[in-house]
């Protein structure tokens, strides 16, 4: 299969900028409201170790959701899967990320999936820890052994920006806790899942993490087993299930590729044996997902036949 090229991918980037008028910045978090709607970036990243990218590449997001997938995997390696499905389900919602209804009308009133923020809260509750500085450092460190870079940290304007302004995320965990889906102090846990959210890269390092997933968890570089394949594939599988918040069938249709979107702008995507595809653009469309993100993606899968449908 033809390798994505730094040729091609520079003007797929250049074709799609345009599409950034359809979108908006997302405006419910203060920090994010102020980003620049006109900068985008894309990077490929292949199993053979090779790496091009496009746009603004150096420039520097904060993962948001796509943050899940990663806790998600920390925490299927820290207990297993009975224990994170036993306060978490495997099913998609139609409902938006933000739900609060699915919880209060399962039995038991567990989060229906680990990609909408309740069930990302229930998975985060799990990371071991004193504190939320003890938890928030097993993502942060999993993130430096996935990049390679030790430098890597969170933006720690837009994590009490979203701290100060996590109304809803708030009623979503004292709900869970009343049903004792999440244990501990609900305080520490949305400083832990603010920060999560926060940590920050550019597309290149990202687009690095989707080719470990594609790689089925092994190190492009050293060959190492970091993620277990089976708890890869379950990442995967939710990727494509529930990745792009409640658009996911429309994606999958249009794409076909596990992807995980965040409201920062940013989608990361993963191709099986082939590498790992990362693409930032912060107008959003009305369900969430970058539309300049979405219509690369489209553009790239129809050209090289991704799709695994």
């Amino acid at each position: 299969m033809e390798i994505v090229s730094e040729e091609k991918l520079e003007k797929w980037v250049e074709h799609v900028r345009i599409y950034a008028n359809n979108g908006k910045v997302a405006d419910y978090i203060p920090a994010l409201k102020r980003q620049n709607p006109e900068i985008n970036a894309a990077a490929f990243y292949s199993t053979n170790g090779e790496c091009v990218g496009a746009g603004q590449t150096q420039y520097t997001f904060t993962l948001q959701s796509v943050s899940k997938v990663l806790a998600l995997a920390v925490a299927l390696m820290k207990h297993g899967e009975s224990a994170v499905f036993s306060r978490v389900g495997k099913e998609p919602t139609s409902e938006p990320f933000y739900t609060i209804s699915k919880i209060e009308l399962e039995r038991p009133s567990k989060p229906i999936n680990p990609m909408i923020n309740a069930g990302a809260l229930a998975v985060t509750n799990m990371l071991y820890g004193e504190n939320s500085e003890e938890m928030f450092k097993q993502i942060l460190h999993f993130v430096h052994k996935l990049t390679g870079d030790s430098t890597i940290d969170y933006d720690p304007e837009v994590a009490k920006s979203e701290y100060e302004t996590a109304f809803l995320n708030r009623s979503l965990c004292y709900f869970m806790k009343q049903n004792g889906i999440i244990t501990g102090s609900v305080e520490e846990l949305l400083d832990t899942y603010t920060k999560q959210c926060a940590i920050r890269m550019n597309v290149k390092q990202l687009a690095k993490i989707g080719a470990i997933f594609a790689n089925d968890g092994v190190d492009i570089e050293s060959g190492e087993q970091l993620i277990p394949r089976h708890h890869a594939r379950i990442c995967k599988t939710f990727m494509v299930t529930c990745g792009m918040y409640n658009e996911s069938g429309s994606f999958a249709i249009n794409v076909g590729i596990p992807a995980k979107s965040g409201v920062s702008g940013v989608i990361l995507g993963v191709v099986r044996d082939i590498g790992g595809v990362a693409v930032f653009g912060p107008a959003l469309d009305e369900k969430g997902n970058s539309v300049v993100g979405l219509k690369l993606l489209e553009m790239m899968s129809d050209y090289y036949g991704w799709s695994i449908f």
